[in-house]
């Protein structure tokens, strides 16, 4: 059995690992040095979701990012890539990621999209996502809410509702529209809102900068995705030349004071996109000097 390993902000001090005894470590803001830019930034390891978890890591600090943010079932490492990784993990699983996440700085931050069968399988997903001290988890499970929101308050993480697209043969389907996830989420407890993810907004027919001043101040994480249109299902592009206006989302998430995640989940060049997601990096960054500069943000 592995021992428990303590998560380091993304510091270089990350690279060290704390050997300490098993405990549930309380929610927590972000740490200021996990930002570029102003803002939480790294991945969605479904980026990766070819790769392993432990190559996903790997990936995710060779870009440049800070934190990641993972899904479940995705396989552990090309040496055990039968064990999955999700909230069924061991804490001897656990302890390995931890110890690969330290290994290359980064500190993991959400978990989603996920769901809970019942109260007991939600439980799980709240005690995993407090052993890894995680700020959010993401969900699209609607029929649970009044659960989730017991959990929300008992373990002090937060939940963000995401959105797919639109589905025009399912009209049960609501989630597409920013209107409806507010309707759901803005007379629960304010730790749970809305994980904005503009791809799919973008795929629906909608401007992703509309989206997210509707749900101004309940925006808890973004999956943040540059299209070449609006309307129709195309891969995603490197931030600033496609139409979804990264940076006006990016001045109105800081207007916003938004202090949730922003994970980079980059559905192109599946096998090699580490060099598009640094570009997206790269572009926030410039973003970030920009406004603290106050000069115009030149897209190469």
């Amino acid at each position: 059995m592995f021992p428990a390993l303590k998560i380091i902000p993304c510091s270089l001090a990350a690279t060290a690992v704390l050997l300490t005894a098993p405990v549930l470590a309380g929610a927590a803001p972000i740490p200021e040095d996990c930002k570029i830019g102003g803002f939480a930034l790294g991945c969605q390891a479904y980026t990766f979701n070819r790769f392993s978890v432990f190559e996903a890591i790997e990936k995710t600090a060779q870009a440049g990012a800070k934190v990641i943010e993972f899904y479940p079932g995705q396989k552990l490492s090309p040496q055990q890539p039968d064990v999955k990784w999700n909230h069924d993990a061991s804490d001897e699983v656990i302890a390995q990621v931890k110890a690969q996440l330290a290994r290359h700085g980064l500190r993991p931050v959400n978990y989603g999209v996920v769901g809970g069968k019942d109260e007991a399988e939600w439980r799980k997903i709240f005690e995993f996502a407090k052993k890894l001290d995680l700020y959010a988890v993401t969900t699209e499970d609607v029929a649970h809410l009044d659960i989730i929101e017991k959990l929300v308050k008992e373990f002090d993480i937060r939940v963000g509702y995401h959105e797919h697209g639109k589905r025009p043969n399912d009209p049960n389907y609501k989630l597409w529209d920013p209107n409806y996830v507010l309707s759901l989420v803005k007379d629960r407890d304010a730790r749970i809102g809305a994980c904005a993810d503009t791809g799919h907004w973008a795929t629906s027919g909608l401007k992703p900068l509309d989206c997210v001043r509707i749900l101004r101040g309940r925006i808890v994480s973004a999956h943040l995705k540059d299209r070449p249109v609006i309307g129709e299902q195309k891969p995603d592009v490197v931030y600033g030349t496609g139409v979804s206006d990264v940076a006006g989302i990016l001045d109105e998430l800081k207007q916003q004071r938004f202090s949730g995640n922003v994970a980079i989940e980059y559905e192109a060049n599946w096998d090699n996109s580490v060099p598009d997601v640094a570009q997206c990096i790269g572009f926030i960054r410039g973003w970030g000097a920009r406004v603290a500069s106050k000069t115009p943000l030149k897209v190469e």
